[in-house]
């Protein structure tokens, strides 16, 4: 990407390495509330790092289109195609791997049946598809009103067919029962306890319109260069698309597990508004630093590194060792991530949070280190 635009380069690789950062804690129940999910509705820091991503996809993809418009129809359909079906693939590998775990003494297969299919990469990779189909085949005021289309179509086909009373909890959201239909409830997450997964395929509708408002970002941005009307319009955009998300907050709440319109709209506006004063700070004041370094990296290898990230402990799992015997005298084993925080970070202070703080802030400079690595020698692992 060319240093004019250093900026997106500088967001993308932010909400990557926000994306290790609240991934790895030391400890599930021991947790800053900022860097936890809202329990149902409404909005964390940590729920913006998702979305941001997805529009940082939509922001790269306004750099690339031209090219395919001279490549030709042919040439996009079959990069596409195939981008796509690899991010998803590796999504999928990542779900499965390392295809063996421990059980009780013993290695046991990984079994299909209980594999979720779905997941960060693969919406990444559906979102991907669709938004570059919108904005290839239509016009821009078109690609806007289908965008529009998808959000309000949402809503309704959320409150036609979710359970009457509640149609946006987790008893009433529509998109479990399509999900269980297609994948089935052994596919599924089981993170709220039961089959819901908050990468399923009806909350994908509004989610593919969060890569489209990114691209018409990146597309301005690109098209109108560093002046101060690119970056008021930014600012002005950013504030009206977060004042219609509360507006639909009111009757669509804002809910990032079923990704709903309101939060499509918040969240575009807040990236908005983050990437118009990131172009501030770098491009018209030149405020470039470690700080701008040290995202900069992850920028440059964002889908290689968020995969290590939660490639690398699973197989690290498979390396364990009886660290005691508990009071029912069965032996509890670690594995060296485990380990570094059990005996590392963990002691650090009586309140835990601190060290399980600790804990997912090493992981990032440990995984910056190898994205810091790879870019000094300029090696950048394209998917």
């Amino acid at each position: 990407m060319n240093e004019r635009y250093y900026s997106l380069d500088v967001f993308r690789g932010a909400t990557v390495a926000l994306m290790i950062l609240v991934n790895n804690p030391g400890s599930w129940a021991n947790i800053y509330t900022p860097f936890e999910h809202a329990t149902w509705h409404g909005c964390t820091p940590t729920d913006l790092v998702f979305p941001f991503f997805l529009f940082a996809v939509g922001n790269a993809m306004a750099f690339v289109m031209p090219r395919f418009h001279r490549e030709g129809t042919g040439v996009f359909l079959r990069k596409v195609i195939r981008r796509t079906v690899l991010i998803f693939i590796i999504g999928l590998f990542l779900n499965w791997s390392p295809f063996i775990t421990w059980k009780e003494n013993a290695v046991v297969f990984k079994q299909w049946e209980n594999v979720r299919i779905l997941g960060v990469l693969q919406r990444i990779a559906i979102c991907y598809f669709f938004a570059s189909l919108i904005v290839y085949f239509f016009k821009a005021r078109a690609a806007i009103i289908i965008s529009a289309f998808m959000l309000i179509a949402y809503w309704i086909i959320c409150f036609s067919l979710g359970r009457n009373g509640d149609p946006y909890s987790l008893a009433g959201y529509f998109g479990v029962a399509v999900d269980k239909a297609v994948l089935g409830a052994n596919h599924m997450y089981k993170g709220e306890g039961v089959a819901f997964d908050p990468e399923g395929l009806a909350s994908a509708m509004a989610a593919i319109v969060q890569v489209v408002i990114g691209f018409f970002a990146g597309k301005y941005i690109k098209e109108k260069g560093k002046t101060w009307e690119t970056l008021s319009h930014l600012f002005i955009a950013g504030s009206l698309l977060i004042f219609l998300g509360f507006c639909w907050d009111m009757s669509f709440p804002i809910n990032k597990k079923i990704w709903t319109s309101s939060f499509v709209l918040y969240t575009c506006g807040l990236a908005t508004m983050v990437l118009g004063l990131l172009i501030y700070l770098l491009e018209f004041k030149n405020a470039k630093g470690g700080w701008s370094r040290f995202f900069d990296v992850f920028g440059k290898n964002p889908l290689f590194i968020f995969f290590l990230s939660g490639f690398l402990p699973r197989i690290l799992a498979l390396i364990r060792w009886t660290d005691h015997v508990n009071e029912q005298g069965k032996p509890v084993y670690l594995s060296p991530f485990p380990w570094f925080y059990q005996y590392i970070c963990k002691p650090l202070s009586d309140n835990l949070k601190i060290g399980s703080l600790v804990y997912a802030i090493c992981m990032v400079a440990f995984y910056w280190s190898i994205v810091y690595l790879l870019d000094r020698k300029k090696i950048y692992i394209k998917v």
